[in-house]
């Protein structure tokens, strides 16, 4: 495959991928489409909402498809570090230590119930996402590129959960509410079922054909040859700095939301078939990269205020340029 991608390339690229997802899911245009973001700006998700809402199904398709190895972990209480990235075993028969990696090591690592993992644990998996590297016994070893996460938490459950810790969430490039399907996309699942379409096995064995036919890395070089213009960097800042001195936010968006912003509406504007981003690039992605990332104050959030409602007056109050 060529390295040489062109803009419209991109575009079309990412629909095929949504086109093949859309045959067995239903109703999560949105969600693919963000990951198809942080897929090209090379950032992991964070995703809040109810089980059963295709997660898992997304993600192992986006493995098969793209031809990544792919991991799952089911977060409980007493996982340990060693439980997510390895440990050293001794094998008799070698009379020695042996590595044994954990899922980690995979390209595509979908962690469920992230807020279920102790704050230990939730240490441990901040070096995993920021440095794509893990620890055992002192030694380093560095994990497979690409390296994407999707981790998911249930805002509804609280027993046996542990609040994320800031430096863990801010790790996330994006974050996403995954809500329940309406009631067309509901029974669009039944008749699908009836039908006969919504044979998993039978499916996930079809994307053998589409395997590895997109170069993830090619398109991300494209993605970054992407111009973005003096003022909309401007704006990117003007956003960010407002999480910072809005007066319902006790702790506002790190630097690493500039980041964010810049790589992702990159992203946006290649999605969108342009070589150049615009301001509307910017506020498509702005509650994906600002929710997560501020804390209310205390009096904001007994008055019902909540992250969605602030970073939506924060977009309408900095002027676009």
């Amino acid at each position: 495959m060529s390295s040489e991608i062109s803009i419209p390339e991109i575009a079309q690229r990412c629909d095929e991928i949504r086109s093949l997802l859309n045959e067995y899911v239903v109703g999560k245009e949105s969600l693919i489409e963000l990951i198809n973001i942080a897929l090209l700006s090379d950032g992991h998700i964070l995703i809040e909402g109810v089980p059963g809402t295709a997660k898992t199904t997304i993600a192992k398709a986006y493995a098969k498809i793209l031809g990544y190895s792919f991991n799952r972990v089911q977060c409980a209480v007493d996982t340990q570090p060693a439980d997510i990235l390895g440990l050293r075993i001794y094998d008799q028969q070698k009379g020695d230590f042996v590595l044994r990696k954990g899922p980690a090591f995979s390209n595509i690592l979908l962690i469920d119930e992230l807020n279920r993992l102790n704050p230990r644990t939730q240490s441990a998996f901040i070096e995993v996402m920021s440095e794509w590297q893990v620890t055992i016994d002192g030694e380093r070893l560095v994990l497979p590129t690409p390296f994407f996460v999707i981790a998911t938490q249930n805002p509804f459950e609280f027993e046996g959960t542990f609040p994320l810790i800031e430096a863990q969430k801010d790790r996330f490039m994006y974050s996403f509410t995954s809500e329940h399907l309406n009631p067309d996309e509901e029974l669009e699942v039944l008749q699908r079922l009836g039908s006969g379409r919504l044979d998993w096995q039978r499916y996930f064995a079809s994307l053998e054909a589409y395997t590895g036919m997109t170069d993830l890395f090619s398109l991300r070089d494209a993605v970054a040859s992407v111009h973005i213009e003096d003022r909309v960097v401007g704006y990117i800042r003007d956003l960010v700095i407002a999480t910072r001195s809005n007066g319902d936010i006790f702790l506002g968006a790190s630097t690493r939301a500039s980041i964010a912003f810049y790589k992702g509406s990159k992203a946006v504007a290649a999605l969108r078939g342009r070589d150049f981003v615009t301001p509307d690039d910017v506020r498509a992605i702005a509650p994906h990269i600002l929710q997560h990332r501020i804390i209310l104050r205390r009096e904001a959030e007994i008055a019902g205020i909540t992250p969605e409602s602030v970073v939506s007056d924060i977009i309408r109050s900095v002027e676009v340029p």
